[in-house]
């Protein structure tokens, strides 16, 4: 295989064109994120609850207008700590974080990100039209969009050149039916091979060249594991990947042991779809959580912690289960009874691994 080329967003320059895709909550974090960009790679903090599992946030503050006061503020408080470590033990690697959209605080998030010298934001879970606003101090941030198709992606550059008078820097494209954690697909769009990279990667790759001057990398994400798959991305116009799932069988991904020893022995058959207060679908593996989930068991707590997204089923409704609780259960070792979020390539790995084998397995 031919070498693989470097990646340009923005002002930043990575050796590899391989960026680890943000994974909440601290299963990628700071530890994480420094591994990957010391190696070449670009290095993800996952911006969502941190404050959770921190010094910061008191979680039996009984008053619920307290509590969520207080979530936001140890998200943000927690999110300085992560940037800052990681820049201390990775001064010159390529450092971003992955902020939702659909977040109550995602403004602040970003906005601290920015001033805490991030080299980019990567952003999804809806459409980020006003990000360009919350960082316009801090143009050397570069801003990547997640989007799953063309339209998206569309929308976005539309707007942000009519209001702010610049366009993204590059946007991460999604493929829904391969990718873990939320999706950018209603349910009945599962499937819809329209929504593959083939189709959509090419199609935007084209879009951005004919309708604008400066260059645009488009990074395919969702199923990519090996060197195989990072060629066969490039060879249909993208500039890079993103890999999530691989990433957490490895020493230093922040999550529990647990989580990774869970990720390391699942099967292909034990990926399914759940549905997410968030309104969204997404890509798990199988445990007794999920089943009650997919069930709709009486039996799943319905508490809302702290208000933290725009949309939620359950503080709205009194449905589903409290998105924040479940990913964090899961993270710090309580697999069975918290949601593991997943990629279509579980099953795959063969051993946990440090970062840097890993890299180098992906890049030679």
């Amino acid at each position: 295989m031919q070498p693989l080329p470097s990646l340009k967003i923005g002002q930043h320059i990575a050796r590899y064109p391989i960026i680890q895709g943000g994974m909440g909550i601290r299963i990628s974090g700071a530890k994480l994120a420094v591994a990957v960009a010391n190696a070449g790679g670009v290095g993800v903090i996952s911006a969502v609850g941190l404050g959770l599992n921190s010094p910061y946030f008191d979680i039996t503050q009984r008053d619920v207008g307290k509590r969520r006061e207080q979530f936001f503020e140890a998200n943000r408080l927690a999110l300085i700590d992560e940037i800052r470590a990681a820049r201390a033990l990775s001064p010159n690697g390529i450092l971003g974080i992955n902020a939702m959209v659909v977040a109550q605080d995602y403004e602040t998030l970003v906005r601290t990100a920015a001033e805490e010298g991030i080299n980019l934001i990567i952003s999804g879970a809806g459409l980020p039209l006003p990000l360009p606003e919350y960082t316009a101090a801090y143009p050397e941030v570069a801003l990547v969009p997640i989007v799953s198709s063309t339209r998206a992606a569309r929308i976005i550059c539309r707007k942000w050149e009519r209001l702010y008078g610049r366009l993204p820097d590059a946007f991460v494209v999604e493929n829904p039916n391969s990718a873990g954690g939320h999706l950018g697909a209603k349910p009945e769009e599962l499937g819809d091979r329209a929504l593959d990279a083939e189709q959509v990667i090419p199609e935007l790759v084209a879009y951005l060249q004919e309708g604008f001057s400066q260059s645009i990398p488009v990074i395919a994400a969702g199923g990519v594991w090996d060197r195989s798959d990072i060629a066969q991305m490039l060879a249909l116009g993208a500039s890079g990947v993103q890999i999530g799932t691989r990433f957490i069988t490895t020493d230093e991904c922040d999550a529990d042991s647990r989580y990774k020893e869970f990720h390391l022995h699942a099967k292909p058959e034990d990926v399914v779809i759940i549905s997410s207060p968030v309104g969204m679908p997404g890509r798990a593996l199988r445990n007794a959580f999920v089943e009650k989930a997919i069930a709709n068991s009486p039996d799943l707590e319905k508490r809302c912690l702290a208000s933290c997204l725009h949309v939620c089923k359950c503080r709205d409704e009194q449905k589903t289960y409290c998105i924040v609780q479940v990913l964090d259960k899961a993270a710090r070792g309580d697999v069975e009874n918290g949601l593991v979020f997943s990629g279509s390539n579980a099953g795959r790995a063969q051993k946990i691994l440090p970062v840097a084998e890993l890299m180098a397995e992906l890049v030679t």
